[in-house]
């Protein structure tokens, strides 16, 4: 306030936007855009939109795996093998990838993320309600990183065995476990 008439003298332009305002596009079956929504609208809404999920390794060729903030509007504190998130209202994935990937990671001049498929999730279970397309994507990243506090609770740069070992004793996110081993079937079946 600044005394004078009550009023709050803060500039709001100064504030950040609520993830929950963020503007998504929603799309059918087929991944086509047939309007729009708030992320909060979204999530409370069931509606279906998209998201990217981006496999980070480093120099090493571990992947990056954190425990997710208690304050996420989706999946709170649960565990993820990816960084990633929304894709905006008239965002390209391939730019979300990117963008997701640097924000999360707290790095900039990442290369641009590999896309390797997509697949449409549907929640089943405690995440029933929840479903988007979904693109997955690989990067490596070479620079030291500094995730976002408001994002991250906690990460490491695990092998794929430490990985292993840890997914039948943590909690994980839904959404990437299943991306996670669709990944892996598509690496089997390659060869």
């Amino acid at each position: 306030m600044d005394g004078t008439d009550g009023t709050d003298s803060s500039d709001d332009r100064d504030t950040p936007p609520r993830p929950a305002d963020e503007l998504l596009d929603i799309v059918d079956e087929h991944d086509r855009v047939v309007g729009r929504a708030t992320r909060g609208e979204a999530t409370a809404r069931g509606l279906r939109h998209r998201c990217v999920f981006i496999l980070a390794r480093d120099a090493e060729g571990r992947i990056f795996v954190h425990r997710r903030t208690p304050q996420k509007l989706v999946f709170p504190s649960l565990y993820d093998m990816f960084v990633g998130g929304v894709v905006g209202a008239g965002e390209a994935y391939d730019d979300a990838a990117l963008r997701e990937a640097e924000e999360e990671l707290g790095v900039s001049g990442l290369p641009r993320p590999t896309p390797l498929f997509g697949f449409l999730y549907e929640g089943t279970g405690a995440a029933a309600g929840h479903t988007w397309w979904s693109r997955v994507y690989e990067v490596r990243c070479d620079l030291p990183v500094a995730p976002q506090v408001e994002e991250v609770a906690w990460h490491a740069f695990l092998t794929e065995e430490e990985l292993e070992d840890r997914l039948p004793r943590l909690a994980w996110v839904p959404d990437g476990l299943e991306a996670y081993h669709r990944l892996l079937a598509r690496r089997r079946t390659a060869g």
